[in-house]
């Protein structure tokens, strides 16, 4: 039964795989970060908003190709980018 599960975790998780990729690229070009970056963006969209990173990065690279993302994504993916910003700002001054 657990191989079953990890089957179908491992299938899932290549599934999503491209779309998060995308969305990576699309903030990392929006944001000029590093994948690391874009990656801790999206996961704390996906956290904040209590939505499936998935789905957050379906959003992301929808709106890059000119759909709508949900307000509240793009509330949450602001909030995210201004973390982001912050910190990094931190610890360039240091």
């Amino acid at each position: 039964m657990e191989l079953l599960q990890e089957r179908e975790q491992l299938k899932h998780a290549m599934e999503s795989r491209p779309v998060i990729d995308m969305a990576r690229g699309v903030l990392m070009v929006g944001f000029v970060c590093c994948p690391e970056d874009a990656w801790e963006i999206l996961v704390g969209v996906s956290q904040y908003a209590n939505v499936k990173l998935r789905k957050v990065a379906e959003a992301v690279a929808g709106a890059a190709s000119g759909e709508p993302m949900p307000e509240d994504l793009q509330d949450h993916l602001a909030a995210a980018v201004q973390r982001w910003q912050a910190g990094h700002e931190r610890g360039s001054s240091g």
